[in-house]
C-alpha cells in the first residue's frame, strides 16, 4: 500500500464535535465543495461525512483565486480554508482581490489551540491583524456554544450589502471539543448572493427615468456589478426598451450583447490604436448623461479618469454608498442593480421616448462605422501570419471559437486587455473572468478551476502570459488530479511584457528581470499529468485549439508569441514602435 493510501485503524469520531457542528452549518448554507488541502483536518473530515467536497489546491494563494472564480460564477460563496501562520499569509493576496472586486467568499483558518495562545506555540501569528485590511469582517471562535453564531455571522457579512470576503479563525483544539447547542436553533441558508435585494428611494428613480428619457446623448457604462447582481438580462432589457448605448468595464465585459447593434464594447485606458473601442470614444466623451452600473470609476476604467465626461450629468447605481459619487458627482440610486434597471425599464415605458427612438438609427450607424473602422485598422494584426505568432491571431482564432456558453478566464496584466479588446460578449450574461480588483499576477488557471468547478458543463478556456502563469503552474497537477476539462493558452514571449514596455514609456530604458527564459509549459504540462502542445506558427493554431478544446482533461497549448507586440494602451500611443 502507498504511503498516501494508509488509513489508521480507527479513524477519529467527529460526531457531536465542533467540527461536525460547522459541517452541518455549511451543508445548511448550501456549501457543498470546499477549496482546501488539509488543514484544518477534522473540519475537512467531519464535512466529507456529510457530503461536502474537497477541490484541493497546491498553494493558499490560487486556492483563494478558486474560491474566488467559483463564487463570481456560481454566486454561492467561495469557501476555503488555510493551516495557520505561512498558509494563512498566503490568503491575504487571493482575499484583497476579493475585497476590491465585491466578491463573498469564507475563509475558514485554522488558529492555534486556545490553551496554547500567546505562548508562541508552532506558526502562532495575529491573524486577525492580518486579515483586517483584506477582509469585511475577521472573528475567532472560541467558545462551543457559540458555533452557529459566528458561522452565520461570517455568511452575512460575506454576502449583505456590498459583498466581500470574511475570514472565520477556528482554534484546533476547539474543533474537537464537545458542540453545545446555542439557544436559538438557527435553519436560516446564507450561503448565496445578493442576499437582500433594496431598492431606492421612488423620488430617485422618477428623476432617473426623467433623465435618462430627455437627455441627448446618454450612455450606459456597466461594471462587474451588473455580474454579481445577475442583472444582465435587465441591463439588455432597458438598452432596447429605452435605445439606450451601452458601454462596459473590464470586469463588466458579458454583460451584454457586444454585436448587439447599441453596444459600443470595453472602455477604458486601452482604446488607442488596433483597440476594439477606439473609434468609439467619441460618443463616451461626448455623452451628456452616464448612468453607471456597478462600476468602481476606478483608474483604468477611466483611463486615468480622463474618459469620462466631466460636464456630463451621472446617475450612479451600486449596492455600496461609498462608491457612488467616488470620482463623479451622481444622483443616487443605492441598491441592488437587478431591481433597480428592472424599475427603470418600467418607468422608462412610462415616458416619452419618441426621441430616442428617432435618435436610434443614427447612433446605431455611428456605433456600426466605429466597429467597421476598428476592424479595417486591426485586420492585417488579426489575420497576421508572423513568427513569433500575434497575440491579436491567437485572439482572432480563439473567438471564432467561442459560444455564449463558454466562460472565458485571463490572468492579469496584457492577458486581461488581449480579452477584453479582441474577444466578443455573444450574449448578455456571457462571463469573462478577471481578476481586476487588484489585478495580481498568477491568478488566471486557478480561477479557471474554480470557474470550471462552478459550471462543469461550460467550456471554460484560460489565457495567460508566461510571467503570470510561471506563479502558479504548479497548480497543473491539481487540475489533472481533479480530472478538470480546461483550455489552457500561454502567450510565450520569454518577457515579462507591460512591465518591460511600461518602462520603456515612463524612463528610456527597462530593468534586466523582464527577460525570461524559453521555459517549454508543454513540457511542464505533460510533467504534471496534462496533455501540452507546443505552437510557433500561426497556421499551426486552429488544429491546435481545435484538439485543446476536444480532449477531456487539462490541455495547455504553448504558443510561442511576438515579444514586441503591446495591446492598445493609450498611455502607450506614440511612444513604442509595433
Amino acid at each position: 500500500m502507498s504511503v498516501s493510501k494508509q488509513k489508521s485503524a480507527r479513524p477519529l469520531n467527529f460526531n457531536g464535535t465542533v467540527a461536525e457542528a460547522l459541517a452541518k452549518g455549511l451543508v445548511r448554507h448550501g456549501v457543498n465543495l470546499v477549496f482546501g488541502q488539509s488543514l484544518p483536518s477534522a473540519l475537512h473530515l467531519a464535512a466529507k461525512s456529510h457530503g461536502i467536497r474537497q477541490a484541493w489546491y497546491r498553494t493558499e494563494n490560487a486556492g483563494g483565486a478558486m474560491a474566488d472564480a467559483f463564487a463570481r460564477l456560481s454566486n454561492r460563496v467561495g469557501v476555503v480554508t488555510a493551516q495557520n501562520g505561512p498558509a494563512a499569509t498566503l490568503l491575504v493576496p487571493p482575499l484583497a482581490e476579493a475585497l476590491k472586486a465585491s466578491v463573498p467568499v469564507v475563509a475558514l483558518v485554522q488558529e492555534v489551540a486556545l490553551t496554547q495562545t500567546d505562548k508562541n506555540a508552532f506558526q502562532e501569528f495575529d491573524h486577525m491583524a492580518l486579515f483586517g485590511a483584506c477582509t469585511k469582517w475577521v472573528r475567532r471562535l472560541d467558545q462551543a456554544g457559540r458555533v452557529d453564531d459566528y458561522l452565520d455571522m461570517a455568511f452575512r457579512a460575506a454576502v449583505s450589502g456590498r459583498p466581500g470576503p470574511v475570514a472565520l479563525l477556528l482554534p484546533a483544539d476547539l474543533l474537537l471539543a464537545p458542540y453545545q447547542p446555542g439557544a436559538t436553533p438557527r435553519s436560516q441558508s446564507l450561503g448565496s448572493f445578493p442576499f437582500e435585494r433594496t431598492m431606492p428611494d421612488r423620488a430617485h428613480l422618477d428623476e432617473a427615468a426623467d433623465l435618462l428619457a430627455s437627455a441627448e446623448r446618454p450612455l450606459i457604462i456597466a461594471g462587474g456589478g451588473v455580474h454579481l447582481s445577475g442583472a444582465s438580462q435587465e441591463l439588455a432589457a432597458l438598452q432596447e426598451a429605452a435605445s439606450l448605448p451601452v458601454a462596459t468595464t473590464v470586469m463588466g465585459k458579458g454583460s451584454v450583447d457586444e454585436t448587439h447593434p447599441l453596444s459600443l464594447g470595453v472602455v477604458g485606458y486601452f482604446m488607442g490604436t488596433g483597440g476594439s473601442g477606439k473609434f468609439q470614444r467619441e460618443l463616451v466623451e461626448q455623452a451628456d448623461l452616464v448612468l453607471l452600473v456597478g462600476n468602481r470609476t476606478n483608474q483604468n476604467g477611466t483611463d486615468s479618469w480622463s474618459l469620462y465626461p466631466s460636464e456630463a450629468r451621472y446617475i450612479h447605481i451600486d449596492a455600496d454608498p461609498m462608491e457612488i459619487g467616488r470620482n463623479y458627482e451622481a444622483l443616487p440610486l443605492l441598491g441592488d442593480a437587478k431591481l433597480i434597471l428592472s424599475e427603470l425599464t418600467a418607468l422608462m415605458q412610462g415616458r416619452d421616448l419618441a426621441g430616442r427612438l428617432a435618435a436610434r438609427p443614427a447612433l446605431e450607424k455611428k456605433i456600426a462605422q466605429g466597429k467597421a473602422r476598428h476592424q479595417r485598422e486591426a485586420k492585417g494584426l488579426l489575420r497576421s501570419g508572423r513568427k513569433p505568432v500575434r497575440p491579436e491571431r491567437i485572439m482572432y482564432e480563439l473567438n471564432r471559437r467561442l459560444t455564449p456558453e463558454t466562460v472565458v478566464v485571463a490572468d492579469a496584466s496584457y492577458s486581461s486587455i488581449w480579452v477584453a479588446n479582441y474577444l466578443t460578449s455573444l450574449a448578455p450574461g456571457m462571463r469573462f473572468i478577471t481578476p481586476r480588483g487588484l489585478a495580481g499576477l498568477g491568478w488566471g488557471l486557478p480561477m479557471a478551476m474554480g470557474a470550471k468547478l462552478a459550471r462543469p458543463q461550460s467550456p471554460v478556456v484560460c489565457l495567460a502570459g508566461d510571467g503570470g502563469f510561471g506563479h502558479s503552474w504548479s497548480e497543473l497537477e491539481a487540475a489533472a488530479r481533479m480530472g478538470l476539462d480546461l483550455t489552457i493558452m500561454v502567450l510565450n514571449n520569454r518577457i515579462l511584457g507591460y512591465q518591460k514596455h511600461a518602462e520603456n514609456v515612463k524612463f528610456g530604458d527597462h530593468t534586466d528581470a523582464v527577460y525570461m527564459s524559453d521555459v517549454d509549459h508543454a513540457a511542464v504540462a505533460e510533467a504534471c499529468g496534462c496533455r501540452g502542445i507546443r505552437v510557433r506558427e500561426p497556421e499551426k493554431l486552429p488544429e491546435a485549439l481545435d484538439l485543446a478544446m476536444s480532449e477531456p482533461g487539462p490541455v495547455l497549448v504553448d504558443i510561442l508569441s511576438d515579444p514586441t507586440a503591446y495591446p492598445p494602451i493609450t498611455s502607450f500611443e506614440g511612444k513604442l514602435a509595433m
